[in-house]
């Protein structure tokens, strides 16, 4: 039986690696930089506009995080060990089941937060026991369009109702 991805209230992810093409560039100066897709914010967009929250967990703390993350008016907490737990904790205060959170990783970092959420999902080029958990994965590697993907395909789950199908 498909999931009935029009279940999903918050839609997670993880950033490097899923936001990102999961590369660092380093400058002389030792700034960092990453590589992210536009493409991505027109997909998170569409959530969005279907009433669904957005969130990024990350382990990594970095300003680049947070900037991409206001850009495209997604909550963000970074700077997270345990990210499970700390769904756990946010969801028990704003009354949310994690059967109606999807989680979108990539590494062993996720492998805990992948496990107890409704709709666990994988970019394509994730480490392979995130694959193994995930009961979707995306076609395209992360930073490369692959948020993007995964948001159409609950998209269309809506456009199915509104049409009748």
């Amino acid at each position: 039986m498909e999931p009935n991805y029009r279940d999903i209230k918050i839609f997670v992810m993880d950033f490097d690696g899923v936001l990102t093409d999961n590369y660092v560039y380093i400058c002389e100066d030792g700034k960092e930089f990453v590589r992210c897709t536009r493409a991505d914010g027109i997909g998170l967009k569409k959530l969005h506009n279907r009433g669904i929250d957005l969130m990024v967990i990350s382990k990594e703390i970095n300003l680049v995080v947070s900037e991409r993350c206001k850009k495209l008016k997604i909550k963000c907490f970074h700077g997270i060990d345990n990210k499970a737990d700390f769904l756990k904790k946010y969801l028990s205060n704003i009354n949310v089941d994690l059967k109606n959170v999807a989680f979108v990783g990539n590494d062993e970092n996720d492998i805990e937060i992948l496990k107890i959420v409704g709709f666990p999902m994988a970019v394509n080029d994730a480490y392979p026991k995130v694959k193994g958990i995930a009961k979707y994965i995306s076609k395209k590697q992360g930073g490369c369009g692959a948020v993007r993907e995964i948001c159409d395909m609950i998209d269309s789950n809506y456009e199915v109702i509104k049409n009748g199908k």
